[in-house]
């Protein structure tokens, strides 16, 4: 995929929206000094499925291009996964909104790699 075409991909767009809500969500969590490490970690798994498909685009074979579709896959169900962990903190509403965009990602993503194997 070329980097023109990146913003056109579903898989990307729905990232870029996860990202701002991973962001706005974890802002609530500041005042818990036993998220931070969380809070850090959650905006770092976020950011990796964006730039990890950015990182695809660039490269100039479709082998590599997989590989970092792949990784920002296990990026996107990390992000899953410590959402469901944050239960203590997050509104249950949030937390089935952001892991449903996870799961949508995850879809996407999946259905790409098998495309493009």
């Amino acid at each position: 995929m070329s980097l023109e075409k990146l913003n056109e991909f579903g898989g990307y767009r729905k990232s870029l929206e996860l990202f701002d809500c991973v962001v706005d969500d974890m802002r609530k969590l500041r005042p818990y000094p036993e998220t931070h490490r969380l809070i850090s970690q959650q905006i770092a798994s976020a950011d990796s499925i964006c730039s990890n498909m950015e990182e695809g685009a660039g490269r100039w074979s479709k082998k590599e291009y997989v590989q970092f579709v792949v990784i920002s896959r296990g990026s996107a169900a990390e992000t899953r996964g410590r959402y469901l962990r944050m239960k203590t903190w997050l509104p249950k509403d949030i937390i089935e909104k952001r892991v449903a965009i996870c799961d949508e990602i995850i879809g996407i993503l999946t259905s790409t790699i098998n495309k493009l194997k």
